[in-house]
């Protein structure tokens, strides 16, 4: 079976109205969200999709490098075609690498089809068939808005939420204790803190951050994630020391070298990975082996479309939930539902809902991904170029971009 055709299609999905969120140091503003589908057809008419880095570098990668090495290829040891990609075109064109990874994930949609086996099989073997979700929204509101979104969320089965503090040392101490209350102590909560060190000079300094870790360790969190500038290993690894509460990070990471040290280096209890723009199943795999050796914990970092989730949780089920232990869960609000703003997008993308049950995604035994992709969103939500998000900083005055690739900490400055 040979690669006929590999095609990455570009979708832009805008708010009805930009999003103006103020916070302690200045304003964050989104006015749409961007996914890529990765379209692998093969010349026995089989198809695979996977998703990709939204962005026109990641697309032009794909169009210049990848696809014209794949075209043509026999389809049936991705591996051995990874190795032949880092041989050749990744030598010429290193910022193909990552791109080339979310391809191989279409390339085992198809292969899976191809045999009649999921990618789960494909990649590793499954050793489960489900993954705990935490329900992932909260975006700098008040406390009593986390508060309310916290037990909304809950009420939907999720055994977890995330929130994102960013109004000042005390005001994210009283968002912690509200959703506390509004939970009870059954839900765990994930704080994640990376708005404490995009406040320009009203970054929170070290104290700042000791303090905070110290005081909501009383109200038992699961996580603290990323309140440090994510380069800075060391200083997670002297907070990780003092014990308050487990520290989580990874997802800005730019390559495996960065991830090794973290992971090596113990400077987190939760490692978090983005398989669509990190690395994919490749760099997955590679990492848990380390992180399982170190005794450390891993929970996907995942914020796209369901067609994200379901890639992402066929290779978490081939770990024990000792070592993969959380998929998440970003709650979007069309439909009526709580959650951080409308993407339509991200469920449209498939044709059937995924399939959850008690606040876990069960994973289907059906070849390839077992999802079945509506192309028809390609028409539906055309490309619309320019940053989908920004930070406007009050002191020193700027405005930072945020790409759509996790392992940037900023796509740019104006």
């Amino acid at each position: 079976m040979r690669i006929s055709s590999v095609r990455s299609f570009l979708m832009s999905c805008p708010l009805p109205e930009p999003l103006h969120m103020p916070f302690w140091g200045g304003e964050r503003t989104i006015v749409k969200r961007d996914a890529m589908l990765i379209r692998v057809e093969t010349d026995r008419g089989v198809i695979g999709h996977g998703p990709g880095p939204a962005s026109e570098p990641a697309q032009r990668a794909i169009e210049t490098a990848v696809a014209p090495f794949l075209e043509g290829k026999i389809l049936e040891d991705p591996d051995a075609l990874r190795a032949s990609f880092l041989e050749g075109p990744a030598r010429m064109h290193p910022e193909a690498l990552k791109p080339y990874c979310a391809v191989e994930i279409a390339l085992y949609d198809a292969l899976g089809k191809a045999r009649g086996a999921p990618v789960s099989e494909l990649i590793g073997g499954r050793v489960r068939d489900r993954i705990r979700l935490y329900g992932s929204a909260g975006m700098y509101q008040s406390a009593e808005g986390y508060a309310r979104e916290a037990a909304a969320i809950a009420r939907l089965g999720f055994g977890a939420y995330k929130m994102r503090p960013a109004l000042g040392p005390e005001g994210d101490m009283e968002a912690v204790r509200r959703m506390r209350e509004a939970v009870g102590p059954q839900v765990e909560l994930m704080v994640d803190a990376h708005a404490w060190w995009r406040m320009g000079d009203r970054s929170y300094s070290w104290e700042t951050v000791v303090e905070l870790a110290r005081a909501m360790a009383g109200y038992r969190i699961a996580w603290l994630e990323e309140p440090w500038p994510p380069e800075d290993h060391a200083a997670y690894r002297r907070l990780k020391e003092k014990g308050y509460v487990p520290l989580a990070a990874g997802e800005h990471e730019p390559g495996d070298e960065s991830f090794l040290e973290l992971i090596r280096g113990r400077c987190v209890d939760y490692v978090q990975m983005d398989v669509c723009c990190q690395g994919g199943y490749a760099s997955g795999r590679m990492l848990l082996t380390e992180i399982e050796k170190e005794g450390l914990r891993f929970a996907f970092h995942s914020w796209g479309t369901a067609l994200e989730l379901i890639a992402a949780a066929h290779l978490g089920i081939c770990w024990p939930e000792s070592v993969v232990e959380w998929l998440e869960y970003p709650c979007y609000s069309h439909g009526g539902r709580p959650g951080m703003y409308p993407f339509p997008l991200a469920d449209e993308i498939l044709d059937e809902p995924l399939e959850i049950s008690a606040g876990q995604l069960l994973v289907p035994r059906a070849p390839g991904l077992g999802v079945k992709v509506n192309e028809r969103v390609i028409e539906r939500y055309p490309w619309r170029p320019g940053p989908w998000t920004w930070f406007r900083l009050d002191s020193p005055a700027q405005t930072l971009y945020v790409s759509s690739d996790h392992s940037l900490k900023w796509a740019g400055q104006a």
